[in-house]
């Protein structure tokens, strides 16, 4: 379907493919990703390494090594990108949780009314999301 926004054609856009992070080790990040919250690789046999992408359906997650020596992340007076978020049915929000607890991974809860939220951080300290508007 072809609409036009202000005069101009627009375009439609099928989904979110990506986030490109930079990270420390990408292959002890991305075996992170696996183990913590179950994403799957691809692309190994056409990129190897890297980047690293690892997917939950759809979205993905493309693993960079950080150039250089590693900044600390900038205090929230910056502009930057906060966090990503995946979102999941309620069920997988409370066995999310769950599973955790079992790693022993720290998490933040928050209700945000709409919708439930923990959060949890990556081996570089990159916030992540899971939410839920099944609440």
């Amino acid at each position: 379907m072809n609409s036009e926004v202000g005069g101009m054609s627009a375009f439609e856009i099928e989904g979110f493919d990506h986030v490109a992070i930079a990270v420390t080790d990408v292959a002890a990040s991305r075996d992170w990703y696996v183990r913590v919250l179950g994403l799957k690789r691809r692309f190994e046999e056409d990129w190897g390494d890297v980047p690293s992408v690892i997917c939950a359906g759809g979205a993905c997650i493309a693993l960079f090594p950080v150039e250089g020596e590693p900044k600390p992340a900038p205090e929230r007076d910056s502009l930057i990108m906060r966090h990503f978020a995946w979102r999941v049915d309620r069920a997988n929000f409370v066995r999310a949780q769950q599973r955790f607890r079992e790693l022993g991974i720290e998490f933040e809860s928050a209700d945000h009314g709409i919708a439930h939220s923990v959060y949890i951080s990556d081996p570089d300290g990159h916030r992540i999301e899971i939410t839920t508007y099944g609440v």
